[in-house]
């Protein structure tokens, strides 16, 4: 990894630690796939977008219905846990 991609990824978690207000440091938990029977969503507000098939680092399980996940783009946002196989 070269010096400007770790700045980047540096600087990507420190602006999900103020939006998600997340003490810490960030730890993934598990991986997980979004159901490739799910339909695909655009995303928005504290949704990530979808695309099936795609690998998501769970960061927090927040609670039953919600997720705290990074997607391939280092995106962090909370997901819905219906889209998520168990």
């Amino acid at each position: 990894m070269t010096l400007k991609e770790c700045k980047k990824e540096e600087k990507a978690d420190r602006e999900f630690q103020k939006k998600f207000k997340f003490e810490g440091s960030i730890n993934v938990l598990t991986r997980m796939m979004v159901d490739p029977a799910a339909t695909e969503k655009r995303g928005g507000g504290k949704n990530l977008p979808l695309r099936r098939g795609e690998i998501l680092d769970v960061i927090q399980f927040t609670n039953q219905e919600q997720i705290l996940c990074r997607n391939s783009q280092r995106r962090c946002k909370s997901e819905g846990a219906e889209t998520l196989p168990a």
